[in-house]
């Protein structure tokens, strides 16, 4: 199985390395055009470094500031890449056509590369606004059941925070801010809080931020995919008890003997926990369905089993709608529903495109959110 695992990355790493040495290509074209052939070797020097950045900040004999910068200039170069790729092709063809036409290299070569580069540069900065400047998403949902006393009740929903090197305590500050302008009556985290690795989270006190949070019916979380690839799950669940926020592991809670908090494992330890994680008919056995039942589920699976099992609201993430375009022509077609509202029998599902990001700080056809739910009961 290592063997295997083990040529399968060799090989994406193999057609990674074509792919930039197509886009360096380009780089060191227009190095020549510009009179600059010297600057090669630098230039093919730092493209590599860059592009392997990624990968490079996760070698622990590299100094541990150098290792964060690795990860970081590694992780916004993955837009800088599919970007590249979807660009350079258009401007292939257009300088093939202008030499066709009679056009010298000297003319069109750094007009094309200058668009390309200037398009780049403004995909960038939208892309970069878009994520670090949160939106509200707002849904309103009947429920036809009681729910104790409330009639009303309003939830902060957050999802994929990814809290690393590069989401940090400013964007939590960003959160908090939200959050206590919208009062909420309960918060929720439908995982992905951490990005891997735990010690960013910890040597920036990040905790600080997330205290600022308070609910009056409390905070609840589940796990993410990432909280599994990190490996740092028992320590991840201290901390969130620190907080007082209550991590549910194919857990149920009846609060304030009114509705039912229903925390699901995530897809990933179906293969990473050795207790695997409960189907949803296990999961809401013993449950009185008279009462209104809100799950949090990371991954945007199994409506229809869920619908059937009897939940109410299913609340997700993890698809952060493609987080950058034409990502998300991928994710809604993988996804039943890879973002916003639908019905799914009598089931209300929301699925959150995320507050932070992955890899790139990077956002296009997307924004980060923070979703409010206000439920009407009967």
């Amino acid at each position: 199985m290592n063997f295997k695992i083990a040529v399968i990355f060799a090989a994406i790493l193999a057609v990674y390395g074509l792919l930039n040495m197509y886009i360096g290509w380009h780089g060191a074209l227009l190095l020549d055009h510009a009179g600059l052939s010297s600057w090669k070797p630098w230039f093919w020097t730092v493209f590599a470094i860059v592009a392997l950045g990624y990968v490079l900040g996760r070698i622990r004999p590299i100094p541990g500031p150098l290792r964060r910068l690795l990860k970081v200039a590694g992780a916004v170069y993955f837009a800088v890449f599919e970007f590249s790729l979807l660009m350079l092709p258009a401007a292939d063809v257009a300088g093939l056509l202008l030499a066709m036409a009679g056009v010298k290299p000297d003319a069109y070569v750094p007009a094309l590369g200058g668009a390309v580069i200037a398009a780049l540069l403004v995909l960038l900065l939208v892309g970069s606004y878009n994520a670090w400047s949160p939106a509200v998403r707002r849904y309103r949902l009947d429920i036809g059941k009681k729910a104790g006393n409330h009639r009303e009740l309003k939830i902060a929903m957050v999802s994929d925070l990814h809290l690393g090197n590069i989401v940090g305590r400013r964007h939590l500050r960003r959160l908090a801010k939200l959050v206590e302008e919208m009062r909420p009556d309960l918060i929720v985290f439908a995982g992905d809080i951490l990005d891997d690795d735990i010690e960013p989270f910890i040597r920036n006190n990040m905790s600080e931020e997330l205290a600022r949070l308070k609910a009056p019916l409390g905070i609840y979380a589940v796990l993410g995919n990432h909280e599994y690839y990190g490996g740092h799950i028992a320590e991840h669940a201290r901390q969130m008890d620190r907080l007082g926020i209550r991590l549910l592991r194919d857990e149920t809670v009846l609060v304030d003997d009114a509705f039912y908090i229903v925390g699901r494992k995530d897809r990933t330890a179906e293969s990473a926990d050795p207790d695997k994680r409960k189907d949803f008919k296990t999961l809401l056995s013993g449950l009185d369905l008279s009462r209104p039942v809100i799950v949090l589920d990371h991954q945007p699976n199994q409506f229809g089993i869920a619908a059937a099992a009897g939940v109410d609201v299913l609340l997700c993430g993890h698809t952060h709608r493609g987080q950058f375009a034409p990502n998300h022509w991928i994710t809604r077609r993988v996804f039943e529903l890879d973002w916003g509202y639908m019905r799914k029998g009598n089931m209300h599902v929301v699925v959150s495109s995320g507050f932070g990001t992955w890899g790139p700080p990077i956002r296009l056809a997307s924004r980060c959110e923070l979703v409010e739910l206000t439920l009407n009961f009967a």
